[in-house]
């Protein structure tokens, strides 16, 4: 194979460059169009063990797919979303301007994230990952507000120096790579993978640390997680939920690369005590945040930041299963938190504010993504059956396998902790009785439609995943802990 690879590597690039001239309906059909088919040529890729394209420098494992499968599903789901939440606005020239600004972004976006799990090489990797840095902050800033411009102001800052130390992780780990293959090679995973256990010890364990905190910036891990709740909040609904579910996926994606490389270099210990630190801090402190936020957007991002926590803790934990309970949350993640953001645009363009405060009565005025949207967030909260569940179920059962066993009990009081705060946003904004002269009605087809699909993607992880992703779950974890 590896005609998939190109085509995905093409299309979305081409449909962004087309948006921006195009007639604005033409370029929503194109954007939804581009979604799907992204969408179903990852799936495509789920059965093979390695495609390579493009000499070799485009490939992807298991471990790829599974983050590949993860973006385009969300992808496609927020195109849909996007038709509904951002109107046409008629015949002006300023809202057809607008159109096309936001659905090239949109598709550029969505493609510099799926080239991060399709290049290969940590070199390549950098690159995609500055490229959704750039894209994702002209986002930020599109709506062209106050708000709007200090969060993207403060997400370049803030990235940019996260990034520059990624890159300086990246050059040591090349330097790690001198001491096998001289100073003139490609810094392509299998021959680093190949080679690791000749690499210095010391060398790679400062090149693991600095990976974490550069990419652990864009992931949203604490202490540099402080861009986070204010680029979501600020940022148009569809591109908070990339940011939420995909962005901080592919973050996440870059450090395990290292985190492979560094397991077959130093063995596991190091780079779990490093995830373990950055984990508890993350989840704890999105914990207390989570009972403290009064924006409907700033809570989803501190729970974003929650699931990130999670995501580091359970590569602490040496069980098999609690890495396939890691790679199967990246899948649940991202279609709870897309829904549960689809839903909060929902609730936004009803009653015209993000100030819980202010917002009541969400299921009696949208009759359908209103419940949908408590769905979500007993999703994000671990409730059966939906696939965060299973996903935290695994975790902790490999958590309570692992001979620090405590860690398992810690993360399951914070996750409680969280869990507290997202239920009683749900309950006094959306459970509260409607105010008077709001219309049950929603605000957008296209809209339930996007919730209908991020739901039952959520509950088919929970309640019965397929075997062959299953199958490709268990080869991610193993490529990961270095079993063949």
């Amino acid at each position: 194979m590896g005609w998939d690879l190109l085509v995905l590597t093409v299309v979305p690039f081409v449909v962004s460059i087309t948006c921006w001239w195009a007639p604005v309906t033409l370029g929503r059909l194109l954007s939804l169009a581009s979604g799907v088919l992204s969408f179903a040529l990852a799936l495509l890729l789920v059965p093979a063990k390695t495609t390579t394209a493009a000499a070799g420098w485009l490939r992807v494992d298991a471990l790829s797919v599974v983050f590949l499968v993860a973006v385009t599903f969300l992808y496609a789901a927020t195109t849909i979303f996007s038709i509904g939440y951002v109107r046409p606005g008629g015949a002006s020239e300023a809202n057809a301007r607008y159109n096309r600004r936001f659905f090239a972004g949109l598709n550029l976006f969505a493609w510099s994230m799926a080239m991060a799990p399709m290049v290969n090489g940590l070199a390549l990797l950098w690159v995609a990952i500055e490229v959704t840095t750039v894209v994702s902050a002209l986002l930020v800033a599109i709506d062209d507000t106050d708000g709007a411009a200090e969060a993207a102001w403060k997400y370049v800052l803030i990235a940019s120096m996260g990034l520059g130390i990624a890159l300086l992780g990246t050059v040591i780990m090349y330097y790690a790579g001198t001491s096998v293959f001289g100073t003139g090679y490609e810094l392509f995973y299998p021959k680093l993978l190949g080679a690791a256990g000749r690499f210095p010890a010391g060398v790679v364990r400062l090149s693991f640390v600095l990976a974490v905190l550069g990419y652990g910036t864009k992931m949203g891990l604490v202490p540099v997680h402080t861009w986070l709740p204010d680029a979501h909040s600020e940022a148009p609904t569809p591109v908070s939920a990339l940011l939420s579910g995909s962005l901080l996926a592919v973050s996440f994606y870059a450090i395990l690369r290292f985190y492979q490389i560094s397991v077959r270099a130093i063995g596991p210990t190091f780079p779990r005590d490093v995830l373990l630190a950055f984990g508890i801090a993350s989840l704890g402190l999105a914990a207390l945040y989570l009972a403290s936020q009064r924006d409907l957007k700033r809570l989803f991002a501190y729970s974003s930041v929650e699931h990130m926590g999670v995501l580091a803790i359970g590569m602490s934990f040496s069980a098999p299963i609690a890495v396939v309970g890691v790679l199967l949350h990246v899948l649940a993640h991202a279609a709870a938190k897309g829904t549960a953001f689809f839903g909060a645009g929902s609730m936004v363009s009803k009653f015209g504010t993000k100030e819980m405060t202010r917002l009541r009565g969400g299921v009696g005025g949208l009759p359908w993504s209103g419940p949908m949207l408590v769905l979500a967030v007993l999703g994000l909260c671990a409730l059966p059956p939906f696939g965060i569940f299973r996903s935290e179920f695994l975790i902790v059962s490999g958590g309570l396998r692992d001979p620090h066993d405590a860690v398992a009990a810690v993360l399951i009081v914070l996750v409680t902790l969280a869990t507290l705060g997202l239920t009683w946003f749900s309950s006094q904004t959306l459970l509260t009785p409607t105010p008077d002269g709001v219309l049950r009605k929603e605000t957008s087809g296209w809209i339930v439609c996007s919730m209908v699909i991020g739901l039952g993607a959520l509950a088919l992880l929970g309640v019965h995943p397929p075997a062959q992703l299953s199958d490709l779950l268990t080869r991610a974890a193993h490529e990961l802990r270095g079993v063949s």
